[in-house]
């Protein structure tokens, strides 16, 4: 068994970059979900309601985030902010005091996505604990929903996609880690695994919402509500819809695609 394929989403929301490797933080990989969008009142923001975010595409460059979106310029954006005005941002039932964008950043968002919106970044010194319940005293999270980190497996894809009638991507999912796996969600099962350098409690299942039903690539949904009306037929349970595993790091280092995945 073996890692498929790393992927970090550096804007919460929007389009994430594969890469080859990535360093395990406490929080998650470096680099993900480190920025946010938030409305005027602060409250974070998230396809289910704005599907137009999946248009906005993030890739590496010169040891920072590049940012495209349909009609506007490119932006340029630093892995993080070195300083600016504080505010206080809301995710979930969480509010933190992050460091917010210059205006013109936040004016190339608000073009974007046609609606009023501030870019507001994590920095090292922000902490946010993990629910409590979840982990441990002292675990983080970034700005992702609910988990530093979260799993997939291809053979778990590959069954459900067996039940569609129109295969969707892995990509409707939006891990940071695909599993190359034989059995359908075999992942279930697993309590602690290494991957490279690092190690990681395989913590509960993610529950799925209406993020999975938009097409990653146009932003629209689907009209018969797929995936998720299907995953509710065999993989419902008593939090939700499941597909896929949250993570929590135990070990931080580097991982990489190609490393094997041992079952702890």
């Amino acid at each position: 068994m073996r890692l498929a394929e790393i992927r970090v989403y550096p804007i919460k929301s929007c389009g994430g970059i594969s890469v080859a490797s990535a360093v395990l933080e406490p929080r998650g990989f470096a680099g993900d979900r480190r920025y946010m969008l938030v409305d005027e009142r602060g409250r974070f923001l998230t396809q289910r309601e704005h599907p137009r975010m999946a248009t906005v595409r993030v890739r590496e460059a010169d040891g920072g985030w590049v940012v495209e979106a349909p009609g506007q310029r490119t932006l340029s954006l630093p892995v993080r902010l070195p300083s600016g005005p504080q505010r206080a941002a809301t995710v979930w039932r969480d509010t933190l005091e992050l460091t917010e964008a210059d205006h013109a950043v936040n004016r190339w968002f608000s073009d974007a996505l046609d609606i009023p919106c501030r870019l507001v970044n994590m920095s090292k010194g922000h902490v946010r604990p993990l629910r409590p319940g979840r982990g441990r005293d002292g675990d983080q999270v970034s700005l992702a929903d609910g988990a530093p980190v979260l799993l997939t497996a291809t053979a778990s894809l590959a069954q459900l996609n067996g039940r569609l009638t129109r295969p969707v991507g892995m990509l409707n999912f939006r891990p940071n880690l695909v599993a190359e796996t034989d059995t359908p969600f075999e992942e279930d099962q697993w309590g602690r695994i290494r991957i490279g350098e690092a190690e990681f409690d395989v913590a509960w299942a993610c529950t799925r919402c209406v993020l999975t039903t938009i097409n990653p690539e146009t932003a629209k949904k689907d009209p018969d509500e797929e995936p998720i009306r299907t995953l509710k037929t065999f993989r419902r349970g008593p939090e939700g819809v499941m597909f896929g595993q949250n993570l929590i790091p135990r070990r931080l280092g580097v991982v990489s695609v190609g490393d094997p995945i041992d079952i702890l």
